[in-house]
């Protein structure tokens, strides 16, 4: 063998090894483990059948409400997923040492023992998937560490870098403008602005005696996010997320609240492109246009939203860190608010979630259950915030078809509201105004801000909020308590 010969000959080795290590984690099940709940006989079929599992075990998961799922069929699903896309690597390493022996004259057989392999023009984005829709779809108990190895050996391994399609992704890459199209809304006036101020710990420890909202300066200035490793690039992004194949969660429409909203596991390239680097796309979504008269499919914002991350891709989670703020002990719910009769579960560690679209995203006049640092590392935002003293006048939903908990949501849209202070479209349209149909919100006291790139806001628990992203926009919010 020659030397050059070996790094791929190494990468097929090791990615072998992991693959048998992987295999022998999942079907060495101790006696303690949730997933015996699925019997012996299911288990007896993870390595041949892990597609009709995976099916069965859906199943499952849809016939109970998320919290209420018990943890065997989530185990299963993963364990499954974990087997299915274990067998695809294996085919697809043994038909690159295939190729390697046929190039050096050497013969070879290979027998796939009657397991059909879909041949994907990027076969890495079916086991990607496959793996991902784990982790979204259960949370992967048991197998985040293992699913996340698999993941990271597949994205480092020569058998990824030696693919010619891949190199040709890699040229592409290279050729496109790393940056995110400028198309910003119009920018509100701010009358009731939110101050701004550079805080200490021992500072901001003193600000929560009497919790008001407060913008955070110049604590994010040391986030990889923010310099060496930028999320306001593109491309990063792409390398980041294994060339864009890691499957996220996206809201499609313009919020939870319209009919119509709905929900889509997509690949982060494909999130990329339809609803953030794609000029014309983005635009008309804020239009809310058609993009295509042949096709009279209308293009919707894309956000993805309120998603644990940094949790499914670490990579990410290191360019990032928790500010200090989240580590100090804050005030309860204020008494006599909604919050303050319900029993909050104490957090051990900040809860971190992604907030990544473009111009127009919004998120509902809501309240959270606790207090928060929102984070803004790409972009800007308009955020307008009411004291939960102000909630009568805020017309807060209830429990809902299903019996879905709204309360935490206003009925008031406010986005419409500021609409028609801006312009008498609603007479126009022959539609209610916001002043008539909940006459008491245009009394509701209320503060505002422009929240800019490598600025924090305080949002202390309760409070009422409504966003905005004025631009292409990426957010991290804290949650503590």
């Amino acid at each position: 063998m020659q030397i050059s010969d070996m790094p791929m000959a190494q990468a097929v080795i090791d990615l072998e090894e992991l693959c048998a290590a992987a295999h022998s984690i999942i079907e060495d099940i101790f006696a303690d483990d949730p997933i015996q709940g699925c019997g012996k006989a299911v288990l007896q079929l993870l390595r041949s059948r892990p597609d009709n599992l995976i099916q069965f075990a859906r199943d499952k998961l849809h016939a109970y409400p998320f919290k209420d799922v018990p943890t065997c069929w989530r185990r299963l699903f993963t364990d499954a997923s974990i087997s299915k896309a274990i067998s695809e690597i294996e085919w697809h390493l043994s038909q690159t040492k295939l190729d390697h022996r046929i190039n050096h004259g050497q013969a070879a057989v290979i027998a796939n023992d009657g397991v059909e392999i879909v041949q994907d023009e990027d076969w890495l984005a079916s086991v990607v998937r496959t793996l991902d829709t784990a982790v979204i779809m259960t949370g992967a108990p048991l197998r985040r560490e293992l699913i996340e190895t698999l993941i990271s050996a597949l994205a480092d391994s020569e058998i990824v870098k030696q693919d010619p399609a891949e190199d040709q992704r890699s040229k592409r890459r290279k050729l496109e403008d790393d940056t995110f199209p400028i198309s910003e809304m119009s920018i509100p006036e701010i009358t009731n602005e939110i101050p701004r101020a550079r805080l200490s710990l021992t500072q901001f420890e003193t600000h929560l005696v009497n919790p008001t909202p407060v913008i955070l300066t110049d604590a994010l200035s040391h986030w990889p996010a923010l310099n060496e490793r930028p999320w306001k690039s593109p491309s990063y992004l792409l390398q980041r997320t294994f060339g864009g194949r890691r499957l996220v969660p996206v809201e499609i429409g313009r919020s939870y609240t319209d009919e119509g909203w709905g929900q889509a596991l997509i690949p982060f390239r494909d999130f990329m492109d339809q609803y953030l680097v794609r000029k014309d796309l983005v635009e008309s979504a804020l239009r809310n246009e058609k993009t295509d008269q042949t096709s009279q499919k209308e293009h919707r914002m894309g956000y993805l939203a309120q998603h644990d991350l940094f949790s499914q891709i670490p990579n990410l989670r290191n360019d990032i860190s928790v500010p200090d703020f989240c580590y100090t002990i804050p005030p309860p719910p204020m008494p006599g608010t909604p919050l303050a009769d319900k029993d909050i579960p104490e957090l051990d560690e900040p809860l971190l979630n992604a907030w990544f679209g473009p111009a127009g995203t919004i998120s509902p006049l809501h309240t959270d259950p606790y207090h928060n640092i929102l984070c803004q590392a790409v972009g800007r935002k308009y955020i307008r915030l009411y004291s939960p003293i102000e909630t009568d006048k805020l017309y807060p939903r209830g429990i809902e078809d299903g019996g879905v908990d709204m309360q935490n949501t206003s009925q008031v849209d406010v986005a419409a509201a500021m609409a028609e202070e801006e312009a008498d479209w609603s007479d126009a349209m022959g539609t209610e105004k916001t002043d008539e149909k909940f006459p008491l919100f245009k009394d509701a006291k209320y503060v505002e801000c422009i929240l800019e790139e490598g600025e924090c806001l305080y949002i202390p628990v309760g409070w009422w909020h409504f966003v905005r992203s004025l631009s292409v926009s990426f957010s991290i919010s804290f949650w503590w308590n």
